[in-house]
């Protein structure tokens, strides 16, 4: 009885969470009744529903659209315009590349060219496709660089992982050197000896002769559960699999339209200090591929060290003559690369817009010399931005014919196929941010909040932006990394203006840290869909996301500490600020 009352309760969770949230947070408002306590009524309440999930994250979004005009503290129109801004262009553009990327396969090009230029040593192999994904996800949304990736590593995984090493051996799974390192370790060979002598005593338990051969059912059970052999082979598919997740929240750092929290730190600023022209792309490029780089290499060498092994000789080994083995998985990566064929039209057409948006991007506004954007009329000055841009070659896709003249006129993308692709659900949470930043600027309560928090003036800067960082990362685990930064934006924008530092110094490296959910399965959607290719354990995740959190978190106070001062002036607090009135931080 008690067992089904337990399952009718879990399957009726979300309707019970849904009823729970609101009552357990409604004494806030009634015994508070002031503007402050209503906002964080709804800040809490959205920050609960997005990291349990009751409602879908889209839905839980537009809670401000409805609780903000209920306690007064937006009209409906105000909050209705928070939901639609400039980045929604930028991303709109962004996904129309990306479905021409993707519908035309040059995402299967560009990832299997680097592959066959770095090699098919395991490490190697590892490195060209954490580059792949990485540099795809520095134009592309990091699931769709995953999505696109993932099912050329799983068909590399499945046809080099093959045993024997003669051509045209019979598959048992038992067995395969296409994946071994070029020599075996001393630690191998002490695990294989081990294994040896373990099994000839375990014969010896049983009554058998030590000597006597293995029947095949011993030898497939044996060799998949312990050989030594076969855990190299599950340790380098575990690796391939996490440095495809991991390198997809790398690389997306890189640009501003790599993933969602750049785009709305960048919107957020533009908003509240709309004097600031620090943040544009061609300064995030300067500052986040240093990052990107550092963390790529260093996650590389740490997932070798943790799954592969801690021999980096082949760093700088020359190899003479390939095994068989290596031979046979390069040529798999070339059968793979050349069933392409040339180049199409439709390709071609791809890259070539793809390389001007990224030259638009780079030239509007560089920063060290006048950018495109000063040609403009000086009474125009400021109109045009990088969704100006990704709106003009989204729309060039929608017209630009994809077949020759002769042939029924076809669009290089169309309008289902955009729709496939565009991810709705993050325009409404992207939105759902932006509402609740205005609402609590509105309100005051990021004010209060960042009042509050003033004693952590008493500590070095750089130990005040650790703080935030840690905080900003562990809860970007469990969390969605939009809604993350969209809460934590307001307040420690006003944390900084109350400490007089620049906004940007305390905001970049967070905005930085909410892309490095790297622990669990559930803490992005990359992670989520690699994780369901059944290669992977959450330990395993767990383990290797740990070391690289830290990595990323060492990787962003290097670059604050160092590169980024004097590309955004971070020890100068900024003439475009403008500073609120100070509150009574004890008067909610």
């Amino acid at each position: 009885m008690g067992v089904r009352w337990g399952r009718m309760l879990w399957s009726h969770r979300s309707v019970l969470l849904f009823i729970l949230g609101p009552l357990l947070l409604l004494p806030l408002p009634l015994l508070l009744p002031t503007k402050e306590a209503e906002c964080a009524f709804v800040l809490i309440l959205m920050a609960s529903f997005w990291a349990l999930e009751p409602l879908p994250l889209g839905i839980t979004a537009m809670l401000p659209a409805i609780l903000f005009p209920f306690f007064g503290i937006m009209s409906s129109a105000d909050v209705a315009k928070e939901y639609f801004k400039d980045f929604h262009f930028l991303l709109v553009g962004v996904i129309c590349l990306a479905t021409s990327i993707e519908k035309w396969g040059l995402h299967r090009r560009i990832a299997l060219k680097l592959i066959t230029l770095v090699g098919v040593n395991p490490a190697w192999l590892m490195l060209g496709f954490m580059c792949g994904c990485a540099f795809l996800s520095m134009w592309v949304n990091n699931t769709s660089a995953v999505t696109m990736v993932m099912p050329i590593v799983d068909a590399v995984i499945t046809q080099v992982l093959k045993p024997g090493d003669k051509e045209g051996a019979e598959p048992t799974g038992i067995h395969n050197p296409a994946l071994e390192m070029d020599e075996m370790d001393q630690k191998e060979q002490e695990d294989r000896r081990a294994w040896d002598q373990k099994e000839q005593e375990d014969r010896r338990a049983g009554g058998e002769d030590p000597e006597a051969p293995a029947s095949p059912e011993q030898l497939s059970t044996d060799n998949q559960v312990a050989d030594p052999s076969s855990r190299r082979q599950l340790d380098v598919c575990r690796a391939l699999c996490l440095g495809i997740a991991y390198s997809s929240n790398i690389g997306g750092i890189t640009t501003l339209p790599g993933t969602s929290p750049n785009l709305i730190f960048s919107q957020y600023i533009s908003e509240t200090y709309p004097e600031s022209k620090e943040i544009n792309f061609g300064n995030w490029l300067l500052l986040c591929l240093p990052i990107s780089v550092i963390m790529l290499l260093l996650c590389w060498l740490w997932l070798h060290w943790l799954f592969i092994g801690s021999d980096f000789r082949f760093l700088w080994r020359c190899d003479g003559e390939k095994k068989e083995s290596d031979r046979r998985s390069a040529r798999i990566i070339r059968d793979e690369y050349n069933a392409l064929g040339p180049m199409s039209p439709q390709e071609v057409v791809t890259m070539v817009l793809f390389v001007v948006l990224a030259l638009l991007w780079l030239t509007r506004e560089p920063g060290f010399v006048p950018g495109w954007a000063s040609l403009v009329p000086e009474i125009y000055s400021g109109y045009t931005s990088d969704a100006t841009v990704a709106m003009l070659v989204g729309l060039l896709l929608f017209i630009i014919p994809a077949n020759a003249p002769t042939q029924t006129y076809k669009p290089m993308i169309s309008w289902e196929e955009f729709q496939r692709c565009m991810p709705w659900e993050v325009l409404l949470l992207v939105g759902g941010g932006f509402a609740l930043a205005e609402g609590t600027r509105v309100a005051g309560l990021s004010a209060w909040m960042s009042q509050l928090l003033v004693p952590l003036g008493d500590l070095p800067v750089l130990a005040t932006i650790l703080i935030a960082c840690i905080i900003v990362t562990t809860v970007t685990e469990v969390a969605s990394n939009a809604a993350t930064i969209s809460i934590f934006l307001p307040i420690l924008s006003s944390l900084a203006e109350a400490l007089h530092l620049n906004p940007l110094y305390m905001l970049i490296p967070t905005t930085l840290c909410t892309s490095f959910s790297f622990l669990l399965p559930v803490s992005n959607p990359a992670n989520a869909v690699v994780f369901a290719y059944g290669h992977l354990r959450t330990s395993d995740m767990v383990k290797a996301g740990l070391g690289l959190n830290i990595i990323g978190l060492l990787a962003v106070l290097l670059a604050v500490t160092t590169w980024a001062v004097p590309l955004f002036d971070l020890h100068t607090f900024p003439s475009w600020v403008t500073l609120p009135p100070v509150t009574n931080a004890t008067s909610p």
